[in-house]
């Protein structure tokens, strides 16, 4: 015999190769730890198997409205439960999620919107002052989801429908699927852009399982760790914590009115203390 024998009849197969991607992270949590506490915002307490279901009824939603692989979505959201489904429901269809710097102004919003060719955008009120301006810079209408949250000071809505209307149109049945190819693009980062136009950085599927995974190790993370979310999501979607706490079957905490010490705090700001524009 001739050649490697290890390169004949070994090829990938369902039963042996399944691409790595932080999609797979959801629905184990939800299987086997389904009325555990995913989420804590205010008063609201969501279990794995409710927010499975939150995050299979966005994909959905966002499917019905024609997003599909390699569509942009943009959000622009504290470190609320919306932002946190996004990283699930809307890089299963296929799509690239664009979480948005809650820091920046209206002209590097606008810029991020057009470079980033987003399909569609989901916003909290809150920056209603700084997303109606950036939209009518940015030349295209594009359809807007409205994050009205309770737990925060509100804002002017500019959308179409709010968030939770949005989610009742979608099936919380909607298939769950990993993507074909482990080097898809799962969510699409930018710089403040202080010295120049912001600048875009691609995450992989690969990449993000990994690091999620690498967090769990570094932290020296034991099952259902409860975090406290003050790093923002929108910063290298939150180092890829919002991937690690689902491996682990944890516990979100998004506390909405802390007193952050830096401007990168990600949860919302006091309303005495809201940082300038444009800082990172």
């Amino acid at each position: 015999m001739s050649g490697n024998p290890y390169e004949s009849g070994l090829d990938r197969n369902p039963a042996n190769y399944t691409p790595l991607s932080p999609l797979s992270f959801l629905p184990r949590a939800a299987t086997v730890h389904p009325e555990h506490t995913a989420v804590v915002h205010g008063p609201e307490r969501r279990s794995w198997a409710e927010t499975y279901a939150r995050c299979r009824r966005l994909a959905s939603a966002l499917s019905k409205r024609g997003i599909g692989p390699g569509d942009t979505v943009a959000v622009m959201a504290p470190n609320t439960p919306p932002l946190f489904e996004a990283h699930f429901g809307v890089p299963v269809l296929g799509a690239v999620l664009n979480a948005l710097n809650t820091r920046l102004d209206a002209a590097a919003i606008a810029f991020i919107l057009e470079h980033a060719e987003a399909k569609l955008l989901i916003t909290d009120t809150e920056y209603a002052p700084i997303i109606k301006p950036a939209l009518a810079e940015l030349g295209r209408k594009i359809p807007v989801i409205d994050i009205v949250d309770p737990q925060g000071p509100g804002g002017e809505r500019l959308g179409e429908t709010d968030y939770e209307a949005f989610l009742e149109g979608g099936d919380p049945e909607n298939p769950w699927s990993l993507p074909d190819d482990e080097w898809r693009a799962i969510s699409l980062n930018y710089t403040s852009g202080t010295t120049g136009n912001p600048k875009g950085v691609v995450y992989h599927h690969r990449g993000a399982y990994l690091n999620a995974i690498g967090n769990v190790l570094t932290w020296g993370m034991g099952p259902h760790p409860v975090y406290l979310w003050t790093l923002p999501m929108f910063h290298c979607n939150g180092w890829c914590f919002p991937w690690t706490v689902a491996a682990m079957a944890g516990t979100n905490v998004s506390p909405p009115w802390p007193a952050p010490t830096s401007a990168c705090a990600g949860s919302r700001p006091r309303r005495s203390t809201r940082p300038s524009p444009r800082t990172a």
